[in-house]
């Protein structure tokens, strides 16, 4: 969750949410959909931005990241979030100036672009780099004007503060 105030760029929070393991997939995608669903409603975002889909080299990790995908983009859509969607690609570029970006050298640029005392955990830095990428990207002014919302996780979750 990161806040744009002008052309500032300002951490709000971050983390990783992880369903329990031992629970079955129906009950750990409900888990993930009403988990990201309270932390929309604690932070209400103006837009979440996510990566664009990929092609795993697995197909069983791919169903199963498509299914998360699908419950995120589910309590996303209930809570009327627009959605962003940016290429793995254009992330890597944006944030640290190459689309072939190790996932250290993301954290390593998410710390410095947030001003972070450490770098935060690679699935937390890739979705703080997907809010970083479109808030550089200027689509926001394209966006009716923001009910000052906020929000967490799902790729990334952008709050935007337009200046005085």
């Amino acid at each position: 969750m990161i806040d744009r105030i002008g052309g500032e760029l300002h951490w709000v929070a971050h983390g990783v949410l992880r369903p329990r393991r031992t629970a079955s997939l129906p009950v750990r995608l409900a888990g993930l959909a009403a988990d990201l669903a309270a932390l929309v409603e604690r932070y209400r975002p103006d837009v979440a931005s996510v990566e664009g889909v990929f092609v795993s080299a697995s197909p069983r990790s791919a169903l199963v990241l498509g299914q998360a995908r699908g419950a995120v983009l589910t309590a996303l859509g209930t809570a009327s979030v627009p959605l962003a969607e940016h290429a793995p690609a254009r992330i890597k570029q944006a944030v640290s100036g190459s689309g072939r970006a190790a996932k250290d050298q993301m954290q390593r640029a998410v710390r410095r672009l947030l001003a972070l005392q450490k770098p935060p955990p690679a699935d937390a830095a890739d979705a703080l780099a997907a809010a970083i990428c479109h808030a550089q990207a200027g689509v926001l002014e394209a966006l009716p004007r923001p009910r000052r919302r906020r929000s967490t996780r799902g790729g990334a979750v952008l709050r935007v503060r337009r200046a005085p």
